[in-house]
Formats: structure tokens, sequence, C-alpha cells
């Protein structure tokens, strides 16, 4: 049975008797815009930008900037602020050694959301939150329903709360495009590693 992670997003909201501390992990500014106006009403985000997938370092940088600049402009409701991280892009190529002609969806990918996730994971065990998530179920390209598992079995090995999602739902994807037009913020044209750009490119 196909479950309906964002019904469940909303359970877990309508629960909520007090203002939890959620570390988000989010992808680039231009994609949680839209995460981040949605659940700021219920949350106190911080969050986690921690990408080594990203390459060149160059558009590594130019894309954390770009989420930076969306937090400082954006007019939260609960907190909201930022964890910066090491680049780390040794980590990526270790995971994904073996996987590099992978098509963008397969293998290499499910890699890169379990390696992203659980550094997420590890630093709401550290820090203490409440709550971690990201912002990757709002991309229409992005395998909610794997994304959400591997949330879910990290929760359970580190006994975490993992907020489910499923963020392109009502539109989430359509609204991240017009609030990212509205901050002016750059719009990448691939996902992150040059592996998938490559292919693209070939195909």
């Amino acid at each position: 049975m196909k479950i309906n992670y964002q019904k469940e997003l909303e359970a877990i909201i309508e629960s909520l008797d007090y203002v939890p501390n959620l570390l988000l992990h989010s992808c680039c500014g231009p994609c949680s815009s839209y995460v981040i106006s949605y659940l700021t009403k219920y949350f106190n985000i911080t969050i986690l930008y921690y990408n080594p997938n990203i390459e060149p370092y160059a558009e590594y940088e130019k894309r954390k900037n770009e989420q930076i600049k969306f937090i400082n402009n954006f007019k939260s409701i609960n907190k909201l602020d930022i964890l910066d991280c090491d680049y780390d892009n040794e980590s990526y190529h270790k995971v994904v050694k073996g996987l590099e002609n992978e098509k963008e969806g397969g293998a290499r990918c499910s890699k890169c959301f379990n390696l992203r996730l659980e550094y997420t994971a590890q630093k709401a065990q550290e820090l203490n939150y409440d709550y971690f998530g990201t912002t990757l179920t709002v991309s229409p390209h992005k395998n909610s329903a794997l994304i959400n598992e591997i949330g879910i079995s990290l929760a359970s090995k580190y006994h975490l709360n993992y907020l489910v999602s499923d963020f392109k739902k009502n539109d989430g994807y359509k609204k991240s495009i017009e609030l990212a037009k509205s901050y002016d913020l750059y719009r990448q044209d691939y996902c992150g590693c040059l592996y998938a750009k490559r292919r693209d490119n070939l195909e």
C-alpha cells in the first residue's frame, strides 16, 4: 500500500502542542524556500547545509550563499538559522565508488541520500533536536518514498524523530519556483553531482 507521507506530516503537525526544534537538511535555497515557508509556522528551524555531492566547489559555494541569502531575507514566524558544514566531497566519492555510471535516481542517488540524511541524524542526536528532516522531497525528480524510508530507518538507528514529508504535494514544487523568483535566487540546472550532469549532456 502506497503511503501518503504528506498526510502523515499533517498528522504530526496536528498533534504538536509545542514548537519543536527541527534540524532540516537542505539541498539548496530554492527548494528550501517553500519548505521553510510551510514549516516555520510549526517549528524552530535550523537549516543544515550538508551537500558533499555538489561539484565543482565554486558551484557548492554559490548554492550555499544563495541558501544563506534566503535565510537572511525571509521573515520567519519561528526561529530560523543555519548550521554550516565542511565541504566533505571526499566522503561522497567514497560512498558512490563503483556507481559513477548509474543513471540519476538509481543506486548512486540512494547512497547520496543516505549519506546526507545520516549526517543530519547524527547532528540532530548530538545537538538534541526534537526532529530531523530534509527538503529533498519537494523535488519531482526525487523518490520521496525512498527518502522517507531512509529517514525512518535512520530515526530508528539513532533513536530520533524523523519528519516524514512529501513537500511536492499541494503544488509545493511550483511554490518553491515562485518563491525563488521573488527572492531572486539562483536556480541550478543539475542536481549537484557531476556524474549526473555528464550523463545529461550525453543523452
